[in-house]
């Protein structure tokens, strides 16, 4: 038969590459591309070239965010219903187990299964040993933080502040010593590029890549430091007012939108003395110069891919883990007291050391909602100031790309966006001869593609729970439980579609309303297991 009759096959399709970067407790408005005034020129050409959201949810603390992330379903399902270092008195039920459990299967699980090289440098937060750390969960190569935090200069003593054990391991083997030229950005960005390079087959890759920055404590290279010097001089509200006005000329929010009002039991700006303006002011100054960092480090990596010619063949997704960390350290239970005699004794936080790798300093709660307003609060929290994050997802290959989403998404449905691309099928309910969980998110391929105008169907409800907060979300309404004393202690209503801020509760007006919120709240713990109390010993 002759060839221009013979039938023939299909020419095979490129799968995508994949490369997540997560920052760690980034605030919503830091980018130039959202809103902010730090330099990310990186990070904001990366926004522009692709589809940025402005609403995207993940959970309200960082490990239960990661889980997400990787499994696709809930995190009380994925053992980390919790974060067991602040609520240990749960450690051990169902769900809550501290690490990634059996019942799920990772994402790069699945994608090495079906050829792809897997890789990962930065934090995990997913389990602290040799058998729950990435190298058990589907990485191929991979050099980790294990715990939630650590001090960003590696071998400075504050390292180990938290554990007398090795807290970084790379693929199996702890890492015992660290170089004396560690940063916690610019050495993950080394590990992760030095994989790509060693690489020997023309295999399609997962990269990972989730900062420590700009987790406290807040600490960066001092020539950056000075670059933003007297920037904050202003103090919050300035910058928060500031930032509200960019993100509203970026189409980022309506012109209309009602900021909630700052919650916080620390001081005013205008009833600080002016040495502790000079120091949180300074505090600011480091946290943009670590933003500013990781935003460089980032670049590196996509000048490698560019250089490589694979940058076009990658989709590239970047998110921060939760909003920005508002939290009073030293108030912290169980963690806090030992946090406060250890920056007692072993820190200098003198303004003129703010930011060395000897200094311990966070940047607290006003600082935090310069960053997530026009929303309500900030990490740990399930109003929006807690959950609705910064991200965006590049990849010329979709159609839906230099645009603006208000699509409702959540961290959930990148797990199946990414098996989808890949032309892989989840296994379901069974996986290495045990059972796993289906996936709770769904595919954000089609809306990408511009092949569907929403992700989520309308009646789909979407639920979370961290440390007793509690939400659950129907279209734009959404009911919300906050314990004091940043809340009321009782379900609020809001319908977001106005009222972004969560300013306006409409649970006397519309009862009806809430009590469709508060059955659909009653099915999502069934179905995840959520406790509100720690189970009986």
């Amino acid at each position: 038969m002759a060839e221009s009759s013979r039938q023939r096959s299909p020419a095979p399709v490129k799968r995508p590459n994949f490369l997540v970067i997560v920052a760690d407790d980034l605030g919503f408005s830091d980018l130039g591309a959202f809103g902010g005034e730090i330099h990310t020129p990186h990070l904001d050409s990366l926004a522009y070239a692709g589809l940025r959201f402005t609403d995207f949810h993940t959970a309200p603390a960082c490990s239960p965010t990661r889980s997400m992330l990787l499994t696709g379903t809930d995190h009380h399902i994925a053992g980390i219903g919790t974060m067991l270092e602040i609520a240990p008195e749960f450690r051990d039920a169902p769900g809550y187990e501290g690490y990634l459990n059996e019942r799920v299967v990772t994402v790069t699980e699945l994608l090495r299964d079906a050829g792809y090289l897997t890789l990962m440098s930065g934090k995990w937060h997913l389990g602290m040993s040799r058998e729950t750390s990435p190298w058990a969960r589907g990485f191929k190569r991979s050099f980790a933080l294990l715990p939630g935090a650590a001090n960003h200069y590696g071998t400075a003593p504050l390292v180990k502040m938290r554990s007398t054990r090795p807290i970084y391991i790379e693929d199996s083997s702890f890492a015992e010593n660290l170089p004396d030229s560690f940063y916690s950005s610019d050495y993950f960005t080394d590990k992760l590029i030095g994989y790509l390079e060693q690489r020997t087959d023309d295999l399609p890759f997962f990269a990972y890549l989730p900062f420590t920055a700009p987790h406290w404590p807040l600490q960066a290279p001092e020539d950056l430091i000075a670059k933003y010097r007297g920037r904050y001089d202003a103090g919050p509200e300035a910058l928060r007012q500031e930032r509200l006005r960019r993100m509203q000329s970026l189409g980022l929010c309506p012109s209309t939108v009602s900021a909630h009002p700052v919650l916080a039991e620390t001081k005013e700006w205008d009833d600080l003395s002016p040495e502790e303006r000079r120091i949180s002011a300074r505090s600011m100054e480091v946290y943009a110069a670590m933003v500013d960092r990781m935003d460089w480090n980032i670049g590196r990596v996509v000048h490698y891919l560019r250089k490589t010619g694979e940058l076009d063949d990658t989709v590239t997704v970047f998110m921060s883990d939760n909003g920005a960390e508002g939290a009073i350290v030293e108030a912290f239970p169980l963690l806090g007291p030992r946090i406060a005699e250890f920056v007692r004794t072993q820190c200098d936080n003198s303004l003129e050391n703010i930011g060395r790798s000897n200094s311990f300093v966070w940047y607290g709660p006003r600082w935090a909602q310069a960053a997530t307003a026009p929303s309500r609060l900030y990490k740990a929290f399930t109003t929006e100031g807690g959950i609705r994050v910064v991200a965006f997802i590049t990849y010329p290959g979709f159609r839906r790309q230099q645009k603006i989403s208000s699509c409702f998404t959540t961290v959930m449905d990148l797990t199946p966006t990414f098996l989808d691309l890949a032309g892989i099928q989840h296994p379901g309910t069974s996986y290495g001869g045990h059972d796993v969980a289906r996936m709770r998110g769904r595919s954000m391929a089609a809306y990408l593609r511009s092949d569907a105008a929403t992700i989520h169907p309308a009646d789909q409800s979407t639920g979370w729970e961290l440390f007793g907060h509690r939400g659950i979300r129907q279209g734009d309404w959404k009911a919300v439980f906050i314990l004091p004393p940043q809340g009321p202690g009782r379900w609020q209503l809001y319908n977001l579609a106005n009222d972004l801020g969560e300013t306006n509760d409409l649970a006397a007006a519309t009862p009806d309303k809430l009590s469709d919120l508060l059955r659909l709240w009653e099915t999502y713990v069934e179905q995840t297991g959520v406790l509100l109390v720690p189970p009986a010993k």
